[in-house]
This record gives C-alpha cells, structure tokens and sequence, in this order.
C-alpha cells in the first residue's frame, strides 16, 4: 500500500474573516510560514518519493520547504485543490450563516450543490480520483506527501472509513496538520493518525510572581 501524508496548509489571515475558497493571492502569514518550516523539520528524514500540491498559493508555499529540504520537485494536481464555493467565496461566515444552503449543509451534505460551484458529493469524488492517480503512478510502500485543504481532507477521510457525509464536518482538521492514510491500487484503505499537529509553540509561559 502506499502511504500518503494528507497535509492541510498552514495559517493565513483572510480565513479568519471570510470563505476563502479558490481566491486568488491569498499567502501565508508569519505563523504560516512558521509551520511550514516546522513541517519540513518533522519530514526531513522521512523517505518521501513525491511532493503533489493543491494549486493553490497557500498550498504551494505550505509545500515548498518540504520540497527544498529533500529536494524534491512540487508536482501540482488539480484534483487536490480547494473545493469550488462558487459564490459563496469571499463571503463572511456570519453571512453564509443566514443561507439555506448553510442549513442544508448541516442537515444533508450529500444534498448541497454550492451556489455557481461544485456539490460535496462532486468535489469527494474528485478528490477520491485524483488519490488513485496518485497511486496508480507510485510504487507499493512508497511515501508520498500530498498539501491541500480542510474540507477536503475531511471528505476524503469519510469516504475511506465508510461515513455517511452528513457526519464529515465532525472530523477536525488544524492548519499544518498531518492524517496518514494508507492506499492499495485496489482502493482498499486505512486511516493510520489523523489530524496530528507538528507546529506546537514549544516557548515556555512566562513564570508568574
């Protein structure tokens, strides 16, 4: 089986204000940057054959000192990118909040289809195809690392553990984090860690008089 290391990308501001999505120019800021390093750091031993990416910038970035650390070429797929919020993008949560499609998402995501975008169910499928692309072209036990993004990471997770969509926003998944999956080329499946964190702030509280 191959082992893939699903990263999430690493902390940006505008997502703490809005919907991000597929809007272009949206970078990582300094604790962004942080994890990345912090990642390349916790992989530089791991014997990774390939680096695929979302083409997103804050993926690409997340992705970089990784593939300068072991000297590896980013590969972009674009089944790995954002899911396609149509025009919920740009949006403020606080907004969407007040959508029928927020409430629709909550109740049955399998029903939900993004305004101008794509639905769950399609951007799950993409994200399922592209994984077994993936494998198709590695060796069995190979490693690989694959940088993209929260909600699909979440929808990929349920799709390999056999749950129903309306239970995939249980699953948590932090900025910088790793879930390990193991994947044969028949599409039979483990979950091995999931969501695990390697950018902790190790600086020491200040003692208190």
């Amino acid at each position: 089986m191959t082992v893939i290391l699903l990263i999430r990308h690493g902390d940006n501001d505008p997502m703490k204000k809005y919907l991000v999505g597929r809007s272009p120019g949206v970078h990582l800021n300094e604790q962004g940057q942080k994890q990345a390093q912090a990642l390349a750091k916790l992989l530089e031993t791991a014997p990774i054959q390939a680096i695929y990416c979302s083409p997103m910038e804050r993926a690409i970035e997340t992705a970089l000192p990784l593939a300068q650390a072991r000297n590896l070429e980013i590969q972009v797929r674009p089944g790995l990118t954002e899911l396609d919020y149509g025009a919920w993008k740009g949006r403020t949560y606080k907004q969407l909040a007040r959508t029928k499609v927020w409430n629709q998402l909550k109740i049955d995501p399998s029903e939900v289809r993004f305004p101008g975008g794509e639905s769950i169910c399609e951007a799950q499928e993409r994200g399922r195809c592209e994984l077994a692309s993936i494998v198709a072209a590695q060796d069995e036990k190979d490693l690989v690392a694959c940088i993209t993004h929260g909600d699909m990471i979440r929808l990929l997770v349920a799709y390999y553990l056999d749950m129903p969509l309306r239970a995939y926003q249980k699953l948590t998944v932090f900025t910088s984090s790793i879930t390990v999956l193991a994947l044969s080329k028949e599409n039979h499946a483990q979950i091995l860690h999931l969501n695990q964190i390697s950018g902790f702030d190790l600086t020491p509280p200040e003692k208190k008089e």
